[in-house]
């Protein structure tokens, strides 16, 4: 194997009978260059192909090492990533403005509080195993994006609570004061003044919350998140797989090529990542308000 500034390659000797795969650092490529193009023989040519292009984006998962590729597992995280935030946005940001904004004093809100914060840190896995006894099998919703996308919901739900109601405290209480005395009502006051006010830190808080969901499998492979998906995903009630889970079959394979396509997925995901946080930090600070 090849370590570049490119990335990652591989040598495949075609022409054969089998393809042969040999993996060389760059030193060692570079200094054996003319004695591997020594060896081959009639019909055969030396390759270099990297094990992340634009293909393997597009690529279905294979059995074979140099056709495998994580697009079905990109579509799949899109998939439940998407419905995931659609329930839990409106479930996490209407909670947080009930809370903070509605019921501000009281024993309830203590108790709500105390119990939305031991949510935020409770581990994935007693998601997916609320998700494996609720959706799939006591609502019958089986092992499909449909079910992963709920038990996700569930485990984002409350980061966006307390994110949400960070940023709704952060709004001085002198705006909310100055809109009642120009005879707002308190739902004028809510939703035109401290809504779009806090709505910066609120954005940021899904995006850090989606983030984190795009990382789980441990809960998805609970609820039945198939490690070998051949085929895109049509719509919420089909079989999926996600990008951690795609990795995680490619690094348990006894085949030591596939550990490359796991380092290349790897790298997608972190890049992905790191979007996502570069993106938040970006909106932060370019709609960050000093009061």
């Amino acid at each position: 194997m090849w370590n570049t500034q490119e990335g990652p390659f591989r040598y495949v000797v075609t022409g054969l009978r089998d393809e042969r795969v040999a993996d060389f650092s760059l030193l060692e490529g570079l200094r054996r260059w003319e004695e591997l193009k020594a060896g081959l023989g009639e019909g055969e040519r030396l390759v270099l192909n990297p094990w992340l292009d634009q293909s393997f984006l597009t690529r279905t998962p294979s059995r074979s090492p140099l056709t495998a590729g994580i697009g079905v597992a990109i579509w799949g995280t899109i998939w439940v990533l998407s419905l995931a935030l659609l329930i839990a946005i409106p479930v996490g940001i209407g909670t947080a403005i009930l809370l903070e904004e509605y019921l501000r004093e009281g024993t309830l809100n203590r108790i709500l509080e105390v119990n939305l914060r031991n949510l935020a840190g409770v581990p994935s896995i007693v998601y997916g195993l609320l998700g494996l006894a609720i959706f799939v099998r006591e609502m019958g919703l089986g092992p499909t994006i449909l079910s992963a996308a709920l038990t996700l919901g569930l485990l984002g739900i409350p980061v966006i609570v307390v994110t949400a109601r960070e940023s709704l405290r952060a709004v001085p209480e002198s705006l909310r004061q100055a809109a009642f005395a120009l005879g707002a009502t308190r739902r004028q006051v809510v939703f035109r003044v401290v809504v779009p006010a806090a709505l910066p830190g609120m954005v940021t808080g899904v995006i850090l919350s989606a983030a984190r969901l795009i990382g789980e499998a441990a809960p998805l492979l609970l609820v039945g998140a198939a490690a070998y998906v051949p085929f895109y995903p049509t719509g919420p009630l089909s079989e999926y797989t996600v990008i951690p889970v795609q990795i995680y079959l490619w690094v348990s394979m006894n085949i030591p090529e596939f550990a490359r396509v796991a380092a290349a997925g790897i790298l997608v995901m972190l890049l992905v990542l790191s979007g996502l946080y570069f993106l938040a930090l970006y909106l932060r600070n370019r709609f960050r308000r000093e009061w």
